[in-house]
């Protein structure tokens, strides 16, 4: 019973150790999983742009860039700019009959901005006509909705008309200084009981009367002229740079001075937030162009690659989807960059022809698409950050993919010694031995031998060498395995009384 219970240990022990190794085994495993992650993420960031994709890109560019030139070109000569104007003209009126208590048809765009002036009133709107405003502030028609903080569509414009609304004030920008008109309107006053109420109240008049002013004045539709629009919100930042330096006590530069300048000239020129709109048209186009081009190739190359029995929705957005994958972003960057070369280009041809020989900057700026060119840089960026995260991720993974080679070598050294421990079966012969099945035990010491690598011409094979070695011949070996088991224990060095020290050294033997 000893000796059972002593085999049943060296089994036990032995398969703990083989669990052990698995156990280790499935962690490795787990790890190297984790590595080929880390690894493969660095494809992530690279595009896989080929030369097709560059060339469709650039394609995408020129083509936009052309409509840009002969569709966008400059205010008051742009095609695409008097379609952008009817659409306001229509938008407006649609905002006009929602505003109106009985929903009223307006059948004209003067009858719609009446409506809206009249409901939606600010005490900022002087015009420079009959009033001050023109020698004090040098306010004119085509300029004052440039200069009047009230009415440029920016969060700091929204400030302004609810302060002037409250303090019954005008503030306005002019040559590098902040002008404030105290009793702007001396009949003006602003509607609501509470805080909260004349705030919204507030917040309302100052929406409803830049929709007013979107596509200029009565007179101007009245006319049928193009009229005096809102700012762009892409220029109203030099009057913000302007208040706010003042605001703070700091002085303005004549950069500063400058750039509203340019900013005011242009806006009479008839740059205000319709052409913008109008400019971003091209700009929104080869954006969609380099989008759909990028899903098409992807479509068919699933199409025509993937089996039918693989096919799934999701793999098929997985490799179609044309927004967040570095591929598509390398593709714009390559179409907005051609766009905003050509336009680039054509506006400074244009600003030396406009200039007789010299360059007129208010040509150029004209001609300028800053939405593209905004684009563009918001892809350069992208571009930046991505060349930055690479930059990390290549140095992340190079050291992975040493660990990779570590662990595979590990895992490779776990998985012999997981075959070659895998004996469980094979320690049963000393039971074999003490049931008195001599050859049957030697049979599994022998298959034992060969797994822990003991070297061939040692590992007794045949029944006749076995009873040779210990000293017995053929015959005598079969009947007496009682004699056997006596030797087999003085071969671990016991003799036959000491069985348990035999089976000790087994112990120790087999799990040495």
């Amino acid at each position: 019973m000893r000796m059972a219970q002593d085999v049943k240990n060296i089994s036990d022990e032995v398969v703990n150790y083989d669990f052990t190794i698995s156990e280790a085994l499935e962690q490795a495993e787990t790890e190297l999983v984790e590595l080929n992650e880390t690894i493969a993420s660095i494809k992530r960031l690279t595009p896989e742009c080929d030369k097709l994709d560059y060339v469709l890109a650039a394609s995408s560019g020129a083509l936009c860039g052309m409509i840009d030139i002969f569709g966008v070109g400059k205010p008051g000569e742009s095609p695409l700019g008097k379609v952008v104007d009817g659409w306001a003209a229509g938008k407006i009126m649609l905002f006009a009959r929602l505003c109106h208590p009985d929903k009223k048809e307006f059948n004209s765009l003067e009858s719609a901005i009446r409506f809206l002036e009249n409901k939606f009133k600010i005490p900022y709107d002087q015009t420079g006509i009959g009033d001050a405003g023109r020698e004090v502030f040098g306010l004119t028609p085509t300029g004052h909705h440039f200069k009047s903080l009230g009415h440029n569509p920016s969060l700091l414009g929204l400030f302004f008309a609810i302060l002037d609304q409250f303090c019954n004030t005008s503030h306005f920008v002019s040559d590098g200084q902040v002008i404030v008109l105290e009793q702007a309107d001396t009949k003006w006053e602003l509607r609501g009981k509470t805080v909260c109420a004349k705030l919204f109240c507030g917040f309302v008049n100052w929406l409803g009367h830049l929709m007013s002013d979107a596509a200029g004045s009565q007179s101007s539709a009245r006319a049928g002229s193009r009229g005096m629009g809102l700012p762009s919100p892409l220029w109203t930042w030099t009057n913000d740079v302007i208040v706010i330096k003042r605001k703070l006590g700091l002085s303005v530069t004549e950069t500063d001075k400058s750039l509203n300048e340019l900013a005011l000239k242009i806006f009479e020129k008839g740059y205000d937030a319709r052409f913008q709109v109008t400019q971003a048209i091209p700009v929104i186009l080869n954006d969609l162009i380099v989008r759909f081009m990028y899903a098409s190739r992807r479509l068919f190359r699933y199409f025509a690659e993937t089996p039918k029995e693989e096919r799934s929705f999701q793999l098929l957005w997985t490799r179609c989807e044309p927004f967040s994958n570095v591929t598509v972003q390398r593709m714009l960057t390559v179409a907005h960059g051609t766009f905003v070369l050509i336009d680039a280009g054509d506006a400074v041809i244009r600003g030396f022809i406009e200039g007789g020989g010299s360059f007129n900057p208010i040509e150029f700026v004209l001609r300028l698409n800053v939405v593209g060119v905004g684009r563009f840089s918001i892809s350069l960026y992208r571009e930046v950050k991505l060349a930055i995260l690479y930059t990390h991720k290549k140095h992340e993974v190079a050291f992975a993919e040493g660990e990779k080679r570590i662990l595979e070598d590990y895992i490779k050294g776990l998985k012999i010694l997981a075959e070659k421990y895998n004996d469980a079966h094979l320690l049963t012969f000393v039971n074999d031995f003490e049931q008195g099945d001599i050859y049957k035990g030697f049979e599994k010491t022998i298959k034992l031998a060969e797994l822990r690598g003991v070297p061939k011409e040692k590992i007794l094979k045949t029944h006749e060498e076995i009873a040779i070695y210990f000293g017995a011949n053929s015959e005598e070996s079969a009947a007496a395995p009682g004699r056997a088991h006596e030797e087999i224990a003085g071969y671990f060095g016991a003799n036959s009384l000491d069985v348990r020290a035999a089976q000790q050294k087994v112990k120790i033997c087999l799990t040495a």
